[in-house]
């Protein structure tokens, strides 16, 4: 993030301001066909400064007409149209679980904790920075075939579905996955009827089965690599957040030579050199996403520091001595540990489904259970939350034979 004074003020936009841009301005049929395309450094007086919540009343509310709601409302209709075009290409529609937290104005301590609701204003905004984002790629491609700092997305083998896979076909879903639209035409028809978070959950999970998206120089990479595959993008780069990227300053940089509004740095012009600092971008994006979620870990729990909680949870993952639950009211994911003295039988993994069996209790991925969250205090140590199965309950051997029909069932499945 660049400093406080320019990310906040200078190079944002604010209310009745003056503010010098880099535009990238479309012509737009109705249909959310592009006519044509230009850029160019301007100056931007913003009429008027919204949240997504408020966009979003904005946008609901039939009795407000003003000449800006209405806008919201064009910009919303177009962005619709794009967002299905996009889908219609192979664009996958992902979902990841984000955590939001309300600070203690005094102590600046976590007071809620819960999951980022996202509204469709949210993916409005998105869709014309996709769109932006392409149109860059192109010009500067144009302009620079062997410097151009773009971002590519590679196809993930078939081997990193193949778990999900299987958990999805014991729910009687069938996943594709020989290419995007593939996938993405499966993810739209995945429903499991009484689990009204599966297409959700399904969703968060194909994410993890993706390769990660690179920085890179064109002229480093054959064409044919520049495919960017959750986007179904033929190219692409970061260009919309220079405040809080330096992958979008270098693109723009390149994009102010590219209309001949500056000259740029020689490094710029220089493919090694590029391509170093792509390879430390990718380092660095990696290190970013790891602190996130030590951040949202921490933020976490201070906020449980004694409280607990019991909510509903999905199941993402079964491991030999645990399974990875998901807590939607949170948008947490925390470790459930099945080797414990507490359960009697014992849990028992079974590989080839994979499940966690107890008794009448057998844990599968994407089943939904009750679980009590708390943070455990440790000695010297830092606290860390922890999980306890509250629901199924766990019945001993007048059980055993039905959930070892229900095993057998699903063994049956996964072979056939």
């Amino acid at each position: 993030m660049v400093p406080e004074l320019l990310s906040s003020n200078l190079c944002s936009l604010r209310p009745n301001e003056d503010r010098l841009a880099m535009s990238c301005i479309w012509e737009i049929t109705p249909t959310a066909n592009i006519v044509s395309t230009q850029f160019c450094r301007s100056v931007i007086r913003s009429r008027h400064a919204f949240t997504y919540a408020e966009a979003q009343l904005r946008i609901d509310d039939r009795k407000v007409d003003d000449e800006v709601t209405e806008c919201l409302r064009s910009l919303n209709k177009l962005a619709k149209l794009l967002k299905q075009k996009r889908v219609d290409k192979g664009a996958l529609l992902l979902a990841s679980p984000e955590v939001k937290f309300t600070l203690d104005e005094a102590t600046h301590d976590p007071i809620e904790l819960e999951a980022k609701q996202l509204r469709e204003t949210n993916s409005m905004v998105e869709e014309f920075m996709l769109l932006a984002n392409i149109s860059v790629a192109q010009r500067i491609y144009q302009e620079f075939p062997e410097y151009a700092v773009l971002r590519r997305h590679p196809q993930p083998p078939p081997s990193n579905f193949e778990p999900l896979i299987k958990a999805a076909s014991l729910k009687g879903v069938s996943l594709k996955v020989d290419s995007g639209k593939a996938l993405s035409e499966s993810l739209a028809q995945a429903e499991v009827p009484g689990n009204e978070y599966f297409c959700t959950l399904i969703r968060i999970l194909s994410t993890r089965c993706m390769m990660q998206a690179l920085y890179f120089c064109a002229g480093t990479e054959p064409e044919a690599e520049y495919y960017h595959y959750g986007l179904a993008a033929d190219i692409y780069t970061h260009y919309t957040s220079p405040i809080r990227r330096y992958s979008d300053i270098m693109v723009h940089r390149l994009l102010t030579a590219a209309i001949d509004a500056d000259v740029t740095h020689p490094d710029m012009l220089n493919a090694h050199r590029v391509q170093e600092v792509c390879n430390h971008l990718n380092h660095r994006h990696r290190m970013g996403q790891y602190a996130g979620r030590a951040s949202v870990q921490l933020s976490a729990q201070l906020f449980f520091k004694g409280k607990t909680v019991t909510e509903n949870g999905y199941i993402t993952s079964v491991r030999k001595n645990a399974v990875y639950v998901l807590i939607p009211h949170y948008g947490i994911e925390l470790p459930l540990y099945l080797d414990q003295p507490s359960f009697t039988p014992p849990f028992e993994y079974d590989e080839t489904v994979p499940s966690q069996v107890s008794g009448n209790v057998c844990l599968c991925t994407f089943d939904r259970i009750v679980v009590s969250l708390m943070l455990e205090e440790q000695d010297n140590m830092p606290g860390r939350l922890r999980l306890q199965l509250v629901e199924p309950k766990i019945k001993t051997a007048e059980s055993l034979g039905a959930v070892e029909q229900s095993r057998v069932k699903k063994r049956k499945i996964l072979n056939s």
